[in-house]
């Protein structure tokens, strides 16, 4: 049944429905400051801790040498992927729990624990007991990135689908410029050749990385507020038997008409007998399986585009290039104001150009840009040139795989399963991530920056394939609708 009852452009129920989403879309501006804060940070927690002398201790424990954590840059690699681990158990934990206790229980949840793990990672005494925060904060970081596009997908009509689970990356890249710049309002100018040691006894070093990562709490504390306040996903509640609940809530995000055939919708895609609770067998389903497994490759793909070591490991690769610390500093704001410049790019076009142009659009554009960037250092090209195609990969990125991802994952599940199926793309989203993060300073030490780049083009290009092949076109589709294409072989 499609939603032929949706409010209009006009409707006074449109600001409520932005509304709501933009607090669930707080969980994702969390996500990207707490996950790109590190990056600001890294130049000077890694010398305060003394990752070489830490290194060398762990190196007499065979248990570090059999894993890999016996180098200074397997440490580094370990200290900016720890989180990972993290958003992998969230996101686990999320789906398990969102389909038990409700998509709204778990928005507040995440919201406390990213208050309390950015506080205490700010504040740790030790290399371990940073690490270990670090993880408690990737867990609401997968939490939040499995909730909040499942509860905007669920609650948005059809026709604002698309802008609505995008405002979630939106968010996510707001996020990450705030960290940007308030990591570069926090650091104070580092001098030119300062060694390891003198920047660990400056203030930086000392103070200025643990305030860093603290200030995640403030907008912490008013997504907690805000989230106590929204309703819970109507989808949510039909599948656990609350019909007229839901007819409620429907009602206020479109109206009396609009709430009747939704509920009509949903409930005629929910067998009774699958109301309850999800069963792993139901995502091992032949017509089930081929689904999830292409939202774990489209997950998979976003990350291994390799976008997120130009966030994470921006002070390395600008290094390379030449740059200074402050310097480099300054070039991270201008990949978060690119960043932010083409995802509000993506809001507009989500819905206009479809899911599938924007994807095969962006495999290109990023496949491209590594290459140059590979070409750049390969020739020995510094400075202002590999910026400028850093910033090409990004805003590719920024308006195709970075938000569109989101929204295919959270639009081509059935409903029955949606939130373990998501629970389980975005777990390989955060298996794919924590691979990517950890492995990039190892393969770039192996096999040089450049070629590392090329290494990233080609995957872009399988991406490619595989978009062109097995993506559906999902733009303007009920979520009942897309199910049943899907589910009945047209599209995948």
């Amino acid at each position: 049944m499609m939603s032929s009852a949706a409010p209009g452009q006009n409707s006074p129920h449109l600001c409520y429905v932005w509304l709501i989403s933009a607090v669930a879309a707080l969980g994702g501006l969390l996500f990207g400051w707490d996950w790109v804060v590190i990056g600001g940070a890294k130049p000077f927690f890694e010398p305060h801790f003394n990752l070489p002398e830490i290194a060398a201790a762990w190196r007499q424990h065979g248990w570090a040498r059999a894993v890999g954590l016996d180098t200074p840059e397997a440490l580094s690699g370990w200290a900016n992927s720890c989180a990972l681990l993290g958003c992998l158990a969230g996101a686990l934990m999320a789906g398990v729990l969102s389909d038990a206790l409700g998509r709204k229980k778990l928005l507040v949840a995440a919201a406390l624990l990213f208050a309390l793990s950015s506080v205490l990672t700010g504040w740790a005494g030790s290399f371990n007991q940073f690490v270990g925060w670090r993880m408690a904060g990737g867990v609401a970081i997968g939490m939040a990135s499995n909730i909040s596009p499942l509860y905007i997908a669920e609650v948005a009509p059809a026709a604002w689908r698309g802008r609505l689970v995008t405002l979630n990356q939106l968010a996510i890249v707001i996020g990450i410029l705030a960290a940007q710049l308030v990591n570069l309002a926090i650091a104070r100018p580092v001098p030119e050749g300062a060694t390891a040691a003198e920047i660990a006894a400056s203030w930086n070093g000392q103070y200025g990385w643990r305030w860093m990562f603290t200030l995640v709490a403030a907008p912490s504390v008013v997504f907690l507020v805000c989230a106590l306040w929204v309703p819970e996903s109507p989808r949510w509640l039909v599948k656990n038997g609350r019909p007229d609940a839901a007819r409620r809530v429907l009602a206020r995000i479109g109206g009396e008409d609009y709430a009747r055939v939704e509920t009509e919708a949903i409930s005629a895609t929910i067998a009774a007998e699958e109301v309850a609770r999800v069963r792993l067998g139901d995502l091992l389903e032949p017509r089930l399986l081929k689904v999830l497994a292409l939202g774990c490759a489209l997950a998979a793909l976003q990350q291994w585009s390799g976008i997120n070591v130009l966030f994470n490991y921006a002070e390395n690769i600008f290094k390379q290039a030449g740059l200074a610390v402050n310097t480099i500093l300054f070039f991270i704001v201008l990949t978060g104001l690119v960043n932010l410049i083409f995802t509000l790019l993506a809001l507009g076009t989500v819905d206009r150009w479809g899911r599938r142009r924007l994807m095969l659009l962006g495999c290109a554009g990023i496949g491209a840009s590594h290459l140059l960037i590979g070409v750049a250092y390969a020739q020995h090209w510094q400075g202002v040139l590999v910026l400028v195609f850093a910033l090409l990969a990004i805003g590719c990125y920024a308006m195709s795989l970075a938000p569109v991802t989101w929204v295919l994952i959270a639009e081509i599940f059935p409903n029955r399963i949606r939130g373990a199926a998501i629970s389980v793309a975005v777990s390989a989203l955060w298996v794919a991530c924590f691979l990517l993060t950890f492995t990039f300073p190892i393969l770039e030490r192996r096999l040089g920056t450049g070629n590392t780049f090329w290494l990233y083009a080609a995957i872009c290009a399988a991406g490619l394939v595989l978009v062109y092949f097995k993506v559906p076109e999902t733009r303007g589709k009920s979520l009942e609708n897309i199910e049943r294409e899907l589910e009945g072989g047209r599209g995948a």
